[in-house]
This record gives C-alpha cells, structure tokens and sequence, in this order.
C-alpha cells in the first residue's frame, strides 16, 4: 500500500509538471506572437505550413499625403479608373483600413503586416505569412509605385490594382478568406459607416451601411495604394544634370546598367520595370516548382515566368525574387552576373553571363540603392 501511493504521487507530481510546461508555452506564445497550431474549419488548410504571425504596423506615415504630386522621375502620374476617381475621402478611408486588422478574419494582421511600412511597403519575410501564422507561397512585393503598374501580383492575375486588393481578402492563407465575415465587422463598426458614406454615399441620404461593400473596400484601399510613390532619387537628380548627386561608385554601376550588364532591357522607363513577364530561373531544380503566370493564364509559354519588380526603394525590401530565396543586393546581382540558372530549359533569352568582376558588381549595386528616393517614407527635406 505505502508503494502503491508513493507510485501515485510521482505520477501526480509528472503530470503537475506536465501541466505547467504547457502553461508556460502558452504564456510564452500569447506574449510573443508564435502561432501555435489551432483547430481550423478548413480541412483542405491542415497541411499548410505555419509560421510566426508577422507584427501589426501602426499608421507612422505623414498626416498629409498628396494624391497628386510627380514624383521626381517621372512625367505624370496614370489617371485612375473611370469609376474610382480619387478622391481625398477615399485615400483617408484606404490609409484607415490598410492598417486595420479588422480586415482579417481573426483579426490579428492587416494589409500593412505584409506591405511594412518601414520595410519599403514589402515583408521582411521570405513567403508571405497570415491569418493564425499560415504561410503562402510568395513574396510580399512592394507597392510602392503601384499607381505606375498595368498588371498586378507576381503572376499578372490583376488587371487593376482594385483586384488586387481583393487578392488577399478572398486568400484563407492571407487576410483568412472570410469576405463575409470582415464586410459584417465594418458595417458593425459606426465609425466606419459614416467614413465610407463620406467617401461613397449621397450628401441628400443619412450615413447606412449600405455603401459599406466589398467594391468600395476595393475602391478605397487602391485610392490609398496610388499615393504611395517614390522618386527623385540620386539617379533622377544625376540625370536632371545634378551631377554630384551620384557617387563615383554608383556612376559606374548606372553605366554597366544601361550598357554591359542589359538590365534596362527589362527595368526600363521610368519606373524601371518593362511590367512584362520572364522566367529568370529562379526555383528552376525545385520539387514543387512555381508554376508563376502559368496558374494565371493556363497558357504553357508562361511557365515559371513573374513580372518584372520596380527597382525603386529596392534596398529596402529584402529578400528579393518571387520565392524570398535572396538575401541581399549583392546576391541578386551575383545571380544575374552568372545568368541565372543556365540548365534552365524555358530560360528567357534577354538572360546570359555578364562576367562582371567582383569590384564592378559592387558598382553595380551602389546604382541599385541609389534609386531610393523620396516617398512617403522619405519625404523631401
């Protein structure tokens, strides 16, 4: 008898220590952010890998954006859609709801946990990570300059950038695919119905919930995304005549640019982007390989192809490529110098060796991050 409950007590001092392991993992997790696996109503989501949910940026921007100044660089700015003109409203409402978790259907990530602010509008991830730490397939890119664009999201599936915004809500992996649910969360919110009858309804009508709908959600978050520009960066300024505005380094490198190095035959115009679509090799000998504009479009010749990023703020932005898989600037131009992956059978041909020296790859990249230019991240001085 005396063994017998000698025998329980170590069990009940096992299971004591069990209990408090695990109630100090869930502390643990609660304080810092670790997303832990949870039941999900989704049974095609169990295999879905999980990673740390990303932070919750808080609006630090300007109070004041203009939706109207060119940036320095460039000779316009495209005019919006015919049915979402921007308005001043409209930019507030989207700034709002960009940093607003509310669009997430647990309500833990915003539009701005994978577009950081301080990270160039980009994330600091290599893939994407949402709603309860679920991690995607891509790379966040930037938007910045996104008013610039034509095609949208690295497979070209958005013609506009109101779809593209969608993108991400409609994404259980992302914003947690529950349109419903965040529609019925904001038309719940006061606050947010009398914002977006400012900037949708009639003035003869009482604020109602009824503009609070997924396309005004679309509508406004754009309008805001077209602010977020960049330019007049060392390169503008050197080539508006302001010589000493580029070191001698960085000189050397917009030379190999636009001469040996070819990178203008896809970073052209004044956004530095061709806004096409190339398979560079990136991925190429991967299982599971990225099938890129392909999934789009089901059309053969677009396998393995992504469009082509703005090259603007991108010092800011890493890691680089449509899988997150370069770490620096030096990587990117070390990838390119070898000709990407050569093996590569659907290799874009505009890609070969550059057989740039280690000393003209530093030019190179000095040129690279002497395109960060003014923003709203940087506003002139």
């Amino acid at each position: 008898m005396k063994l017998y409950f000698a025998n329980l007590g170590r069990h009940q001092a096992t299971l004591s220590r069990g209990l408090l392991f695990v109630a100090v993992i869930l502390s643990a997790a609660s304080v810092f952010g670790w997303a832990l696996p949870t039941p999900d109503k989704h049974a095609n989501d169990d295999d879905k890998p999980l990673g740390k949910v990303p932070k919750l940026p808080v609006d630090s921007l300007p109070a004041e954006i203009s939706a109207t100044k060119i940036p320095g660089g460039f000779n316009g700015i495209p005019e919006a859609p015919a049915d979402n003109a921007t308005t001043l409203e409209k930019v507030k409402l989207g700034r709002k709801l960009f940093f607003d978790p509310i669009l997430s259907t647990d309500g833990t990530v915003s539009c701005a946990s994978c577009h950081q602010p301080d990270h160039g509008f980009a994330s600091p991830d290599p893939i994407a990570v949402g709603v309860g730490g679920k991690v995607g397939k891509r790379n966040a890119p930037s938007v910045i300059n996104r008013v610039f664009g034509n095609k949208f999201s690295w497979d070209g599936r958005d013609d506009t950038l109101e779809q593209q915004v969608l993108g991400p809500l409609k994404s259980e992996t992302e914003l947690g695919g529950d349109v419903e649910l965040v529609i019925g969360k904001i038309k719940n919110n006061p606050e947010y119905v009398q914002e977006f009858h400012v900037a949708f309804g009639s003035d003869s009508k009482p604020p109602t919930a009824e503009t609070v709908t997924v396309e005004n959600l679309a509508k406004a978050i754009a309008s805001f995304e077209r602010t977020l520009t960049s330019g007049n960066s060392k390169v503008d300024r050197f080539r508006a005549a302001e010589y000493e505005a580029l070191s001698k380094e960085a000189r050397q490198g917009l030379w190999i640019f636009e001469s040996r190095g070819g990178c203008w035959k896809c970073h052209s115009g004044s956004n530095l982007s061709d806004e096409a679509f190339h398979n560079t090799g990136v991925g190429f000998g991967k299982p599971d390989r990225d099938q890129g504009r392909f999934e789009a479009t089901k059309n053969p010749s677009h396998e393995f192809q992504y469009k082509t990023p703005t090259l603007r703020d991108i010092e800011f932005t890493a890691p680089y490529m449509h899988d997150g898989s370069v770490k620096t600037l030096r990587e990117v131009v070390e990838f390119y110098n070898r000709g990407g992956a050569a093996d590569d059978p659907s290799l874009d041909k505009k890609m070969a060796p550059l057989n740039l020296s280690e000393q003209e790859i530093g030019f190179l990249v000095e040129f690279l991050k002497a395109l960060s230019g003014e923003s709203v991240l940087n506003p002139p001085h």
